[in-house]
């Protein structure tokens, strides 16, 4: 017996038991968001259980059939998606000037970059806010409430972490690379696009799914810079809590269902990710 514990199966078998436990600690509250979500409100303020033998559907075709909080998903999935794509870009280009030319103040433009983010979100709230509502005002043409104003917002978090990210990745392929391909005619678009981008591949996946989740999830900026047009999810959710109660099954319903696009957005982008770490060693 003290054998098979001190041996290889052993301590597989106690590996397998940490990462169950570990596993079902943390589906634990998607599970019990669920149960939330399949009870009615008598049901939840009677005698609740671990277990459930109905399902009551209205807490997901109430909210999903009002046009209200389908324009707040489509909001959310605009907006996470604009975001992530003007940050990868910028990153990019951002990443290879800071790691290829070395002129002079590179490096405090890069620190002053990752300041911004260290910062609490909450000290650019109150400043953002006199910006959207009165500066970046012309005419028709404003910023508060639209969605390319909560775009730009996240760019403000998002591409310094991105940058940070991209850049020690870029570092790390040799500039003896980029010079064959200058010599063999490539710009530096050309250089950025086939060779940069594919050997990034995994730091650009990874960078992705960082920014539209942050994007996705984010509530501050959003409860504060928006008032109907581009409400978010994240937003709507805070809406089922009102003077009179919390309309907790139709909550739960409503943040299963936007659970859904992270988990179809990281399923897309981990294969990347996968491919970029096999794509092959470089080496000097």
């Amino acid at each position: 017996m003290r054998s098979w514990i001190t041996g290889k199966e052993g301590k597989r078998f106690f590996i397998y038991l940490i990462w169950i436990f570990l596993s079902i600690y943390t589906l634990f509250p998607i599970y019990w968001l669920f149960l939330v979500s399949a009870r009615t409100r008598i049901e939840l303020f009677g005698h609740p259980t671990f277990f459930q033998t109905t399902f009551y559907i209205e807490n997901f075709t109430r909210p999903l059939l009002n046009d209200i909080y389908g324009s707040y998903i489509f909001n959310s999935v605009i907006i996470a998606t604009g975001n992530t794509i003007l940050v990868i870009i910028c990153a990019i280009f951002a990443a290879y000037a800071l790691s290829r030319y070395r002129f002079k103040g590179a490096n405090n433009i890069f620190f002053w970059t990752i300041t911004n983010r260290m910062a609490p979100p909450a000290a650019f709230m109150f400043p953002l806010f006199l910006l959207y509502s009165r500066v970046l005002v012309v005419g028709d043409i404003r910023f508060f409430d639209t969605h390319i104003g909560m775009i730009l917002v996240y760019c403000l978090f998002n591409l310094p972490f991105s940058i940070w990210l991209l850049k020690g990745i870029v570092d790390g392929i040799p500039i003896s690379i980029d010079e064959a391909a200058r010599i063999d005619g490539a710009s530096t678009l050309g250089i950025i696009w086939r060779i940069i981008v594919p050997l990034s591949a995994p730091g650009i996946a990874v960078a992705l799914i960082l920014s539209w989740i942050f994007a996705w999830n984010e509530y501050l900026f959003a409860a504060t810079l928006t008032s109907s047009n581009a409400r978010t999810i994240t937003t709507g959710l805070a809406e089922f809590v009102t003077i009179v109660g919390t309309n907790w099954g139709e909550m739960a319903a409503m943040a299963l269902v936007s659970v859904i696009p992270p988990l179809l957005f990281l399923s897309f982008v981990q294969k990347y990710i996968v491919a970029g770490m096999t794509f092959g060693a470089v080496s000097e």
